[in-house]
């Protein structure tokens, strides 16, 4: 459950970090973020990624959590990269499983 949770969450705050740049933006949605858009996906990723954290050490203690949330970060980014290299215009519904994930371990 921890690796779900943990795993979706910083798979959601990993993506908000790439989408504030233009690069990976561009390939979604046709402009460049702006200033400000740039900085509210940068400030949201980086929440998602401390409650991905905080997740993670609600649910295995502070000898587990860690390393489980090491584990699920690693592999949310090793599927955000491939994603992001081959199909782009994936991200979309990858991030609504994402929060489905979250919401129905949160519910559960």
């Amino acid at each position: 459950m921890t690796l779900l949770v943990a795993g979706a969450l910083g798979f959601l705050g990993l993506a908000a970090l790439c989408l504030s740049l233009g690069r990976h933006h561009q390939a979604l949605w046709p402009n460049p973020p702006t200033r400000r858009r740039a900085i509210d996906l940068r400030v949201a990723g980086w929440a998602l990624i401390a409650l991905s954290l905080g997740a993670a050490l609600h649910l295995d203690g502070g000898v587990f959590g860690p390393v489980h949330w090491l584990g699920s970060l690693t592999g949310a980014a090793l599927l955000l990269v491939v994603t992001l290299s081959y199909r782009p215009r994936a991200l979309v519904w990858m991030a609504a499983l994402a929060v489905a994930i979250t919401l129905g371990a949160a519910l559960a």
